[in-house]
């Protein structure tokens, strides 16, 4: 891995949290991802299952994780098992995690071969009558690939009939949804390493510049900070590029008088952050888009005031609407007879505005969280409004992530980056 490593007190204190919500004589069960086969014998770069590394700092296929907090034999309440490593592999394959290196990196004492885990997890089940499976319930997942996960699945409801079933992803929910200190210090670090590589581009951007170049300069820099990259597939979406929500190609040439829509971001030992700015291709915001622009920025302002603890997701969004509909109104976008007639169900300034404003941020781009539970101090949010204009030839997005804190507004991870139009364009034109 690239990233410094992360103490391992933030992994024993999720493992006692999760713990604390299980049901007496149950084992909670947590598989790593698998390495996923391109063709021939290519693989995808190996991405670790979330929960697994939330629980255990474990960043390595064929890795399994049990947790038996009530075991009659203590040795027995957290298991880790990992591959069997040797002087083949690490030449072949690079260095693995020792027993040795697996605990300093996890906190837990018990580790053990891969070829060790039926047998050790026969002697657990006898003493247990419940396993927790690990199932992705996330509001935006949806899954056709049979994962590690599944298989082993699978395998364990087989081969234990008699256990009753407990998921562990509702517990995983809430915990993972409230950062701890380590987690928002990473975070931090994620979003500094963007700011690194957005504050490039903005001496890099000019007419003639190709969408993939500048995220080249992106990579580029991310890397060198001890990151993998980016964080979720980048967009940077020149002139009416914007107007895709999700326009990847990055494939043009960036134009005199047009904006660029960036939606990058770097990750860091995992960790994402999730940034989205408009700039001017040429230095310079012309007076309409100017005004777009700062509408969107009133927009992200005030919504960003509205995410405190005890705030509902789904109200928010509709207050995030009011303000976006009073924007929309100043700019002639919409007119008073096009908000009176509106649907209900699909508001008037989803024309301009079709997404939503936040999303919890974490392990995951959108990380875990209940959405219709009440928000709490520590959870971290995207703040990100647009509004889109296909026939004018523009997008415009602006995203920050912050954190909610106990009293007042939230805490901006990303205040450091520029955001104001006026200072945009000093920085393109120093």
């Amino acid at each position: 891995m690239k990233y410094n490593p992360i103490d391992s007190q933030l992994f024993i204190k999720n493992r006692k949290n999760f713990a604390s919500q299980m049901k007496p004589k149950s084992i909670a069960v947590f598989n790593s991802n698998d390495i996923y086969p391109i063709s021939a014998d290519s693989t995808m770069p190996f991405e670790q299952h979330r929960d697994i590394l939330y629980l255990s700092g474990v960043d390595q296929e064929e890795s399994i994780l049990l947790l038996f907090p009530d075991c009659p034999n203590e040795d027995l309440r957290e298991v880790l098992f990992v591959r069997e490593t040797n002087d083949h592999i690490a030449v072949w394959e690079g260095e693995k995690l020792t027993k040795e290196a697996a605990f300093k990196t996890s906190g837990i004492k018990t580790v053990k071969w891969l070829q060790d885990l039926e047998k050790t997890l026969f002697e657990m089940s006898t003493y247990a009558d419940t396993f927790y499976i690990n199932t992705n319930e996330h509001y935006r997942a949806s899954v056709e690939t049979e994962t590690r996960e599944d298989r082993f699945t699978k395998w364990l409801l087989a081969k234990y009939p008699a256990h009753s079933v407990a998921k562990s992803n509702p517990i995983l929910q809430r915990l993972r949804s409230v950062k701890d200190q380590i987690e928002l210090d990473l975070m931090q670090h994620a979003c500094n390493i963007t700011e690194k590589g957005f504050r490039r581009i903005l001496n890099f951007i000019k007419p003639g510049v190709w969408e993939y170049e500048i995220e080249a300069e992106l990579l580029h820099e991310f890397v060198r900070n001890r990151s993998k990259g980016f964080a979720y597939t980048p967009i940077i979406a020149s002139g009416n590029n914007a107007n895709v929500l999700h326009y990847i190609e990055n494939n043009q040439e960036c134009k005199a008088g047009d904006l660029i829509l960036f939606d990058i971001a770097a990750e860091y030992a995992n960790y994402k952050s999730d940034l989205s700015r408009t700039v001017p291709v040429s230095g310079r915001f012309s007076d309409r888009q100017k005004a777009v622009y700062n509408a969107v920025n009133h927009v992200k302002k005030e919504a960003t005031k509205l995410l405190v603890p005890g705030t509902l997701w789904k109200e928010y969004h509709v207050e995030v609407g009011d303000i976006m509909t009073a924007e929309l109104l100043k700019l002639g976008l919409l007119d008073k007879a096009d908000v009176q007639n509106e649907d209900k169900n699909w508001p008037a300034y989803k024309k301009y505005f079709m997404h939503g404003t936040s999303h919890h941020i974490g392990l995951d781009t959108h990380d875990y969280g209940l959405l219709h539970e009440p928000m709490q101090a520590n959870n971290v949010f995207t703040v990100e409004p647009g509004i889109y204009i296909p026939e004018e030839g523009f997008g415009i997005r602006l995203e920050d992530d912050v954190v909610i804190q106990q009293k007042g507004e939230p805490f901006n991870l990303m205040g450091n980056i520029p955001i104001e139009a006026d200072e945009i364009e000093d920085i393109m034109n120093q």
